[in-house]
């Protein structure tokens, strides 16, 4: 089977969309920007969807849904988040096509049909429910709200890549409103760790917990918490992020309650998203020139079964007795019968697909009480005993699960560098790449001028930064902390 994929050294960005494509994760659709998610990408999808849903109920919220559409009044009511998302809002202007009088077989807008408000489709959702909150709540004892939706949201993106960032894409948003500002704050940071706990330990990918510089947070917010992770070409990716809105939004909606004196005050919100995006930063953090890489709990097929060289009753018996414990400890396998496709070629496709664990049964194997097993992410093979097998798969996946975050932390740590001075982050930015922990003076000046010269933004300030007096590498003025750059998807 001719992969057909491109090196990461040679053109990493073409290595990405070769293995998003060439692995059926994803394709372009026939709407510019968009993507189909075709199975195996959305079994992926599914699994995360799956596990962070646990996490969410599990820390007191519930599911709803709110409308696609948001009248422009809606939008336009708190004036900083508009501005931050008009440029890429999709607006619906008509309700009604009719045939074109013109053009045979054509349809044209009706020009009758013309909405009495523009709806703006949705880019983020805080505009619908806060509107719909304000009918929701009158006292201290309605609060508080945690409520989470998983939807779709359209911004009109004009570079686009499939996973990474693309007109349309799904994910998660928590809306949550709160009676005093403690409450919040500790809201938006809890959902921060739980952010960070399922990407370390479930995509095996680590983050920097941090927040967000004034300029680079959330548009309406009075603090954005983020979760940074680190790709293979050194860029950062911002993998999730939970907003402290204040009362922003509840003054813009008139969302107010009746405190415990019976005393009217606004209520306090976050607001939280992951997104697909995240497939593509699992992508960028394991994956070779093989394919992809997936971490056990998360892939679609943790196991998969290949019969050598094709299913007999002997090798179906042993086959399906595989399967059976395997299955009765949760684990997810696939047993290819199909007779069409030669072992090699299976065993190009499923590791193309990043299947961890990969079984050959054969009937010499058999007759010696074992079969080969090779893992994905070392490409190591080896016979084992089919005595205990299912033990040993069971222990060897939680291996390769700690084995791939365990690389990941090397590569990070290999790519941080501290820096003092301007020319050395020029250097380090443009030929070392990953992060650079600088001083920074906190102006927004300072940020820009750096982001102009080099490319590199300010990717957090971490929660844990040491407090230190120093000087901004590029102004030389006085600083008490260092911050992460680096170059960003």
């Amino acid at each position: 089977m001719s992969k057909g994929i491109t090196s990461r050294g040679e053109n990493y960005s073409q290595w990405y969309t070769d293995i998003v494509k060439k692995a059926q994760m994803a394709d372009n659709s026939a709407v510019r920007g968009c993507m189909v998610i075709k199975p195996y990408g959305f079994a992926l999808w599914e699994n995360m969807k799956a596990e962070l849903d646990r996490m969410f109920k599990e820390t007191g919220h519930v599911n709803a849904y709110f409308p696609l559409f948001v009248p422009k009044s809606l939008f336009e009511a708190e004036e900083k988040n508009a501005e931050g998302f008009a440029k890429e809002c999709a607006v619906v202007t008509h309700y009604r096509l009719k045939n074109d009088p013109n053009q045979k077989g054509k349809l044209m807008v009706d020009p009758d049909a013309k909405l009495e408000e523009e709806l703006v489709v949705r880019p983020t959702s805080e505009a619908i429910i806060w509107n719909t909150y304000r009918d929701w709540i009158q006292s201290h004892r309605d609060l508080p709200i945690l409520i989470n939706q998983w939807a779709n949201v359209v911004r009109w993106e004009m570079r686009t890549r499939l996973f990474l960032r693309t007109a349309e894409f799904l994910w998660q948003e928590g809306h949550t409103a709160h009676s005093t500002e403690a409450e919040a704050i500790e809201e938006a940071q809890r959902m921060q760790e739980v952010y960070a706990t399922f990407a370390e330990e479930f995509m095996a990918m680590p983050v920097v917990r941090g927040r967000k510089s004034d300029s680079e947070r959330f548009a309406g917010a009075e603090d954005t918490y983020t979760i940074e992770a680190l790709m293979q070409d050194g860029k950062a990716l911002q993998a999730g992020t939970s907003h402290f809105l204040g009362q922003n939004f509840a003054k813009a909606f008139d969302v107010k309650f009746a405190n415990t004196n019976n005393r009217e005050e606004y209520v306090w919100a976050t607001s939280w998203g992951v997104s697909t995006r995240l497939i593509g930063g699992l992508i960028m953090t394991h994956s070779d020139d093989e394919g992809l890489v997936l971490p056990p709990r998360l892939a679609p097929i943790q196991v998969v079964i290949i019969p050598i060289p094709k299913p007999n009753e002997v090798i179906d018996a042993a086959a399906d007795k595989v399967i059976a414990e395997l299955k009765a400890k949760g684990i997810r396998v696939k047993y290819d019968v199909d007779k069409k496709k030669r072992p090699g070629f299976k065993f190009a496709q499923y590791e193309l697909q990043g299947v961890p664990i990969r079984l050959g049964i054969g009937k010499r194997d058999l007759e010696n009480g074992e079969v080969e097993l090779a893992r994905r992410d070392t490409k190591e093979k080896q016979n084992v005993p089919v005595e205990g097998l299912a033990d040993y798969i069971e222990n060897l996946l939680e291996t390769i699960q700690k084995d791939m975050f365990q690389r990941a932390i090397d590569f990070r740590t290999e790519k941080t560098t501290v820096v003092d001075d301007f020319d050395t982050f020029k250097d380090v930015i443009e030929n070392k790449g990953g992060f650079v922990s600088a001083h920074w003076d906190g102006t927004e000046e300072t940020e820009q001028k750096i982001k102009e010269l080099t490319k590199a933004t300010i990717r957090c300030i971490p929660n844990d930064a040491v407090m230190e007096e120093g000087k901004c590498v590029f102004s030389g003025a006085p600083s008490k902390c260092r911050v992460l750059f680096a170059k960003a998807y």
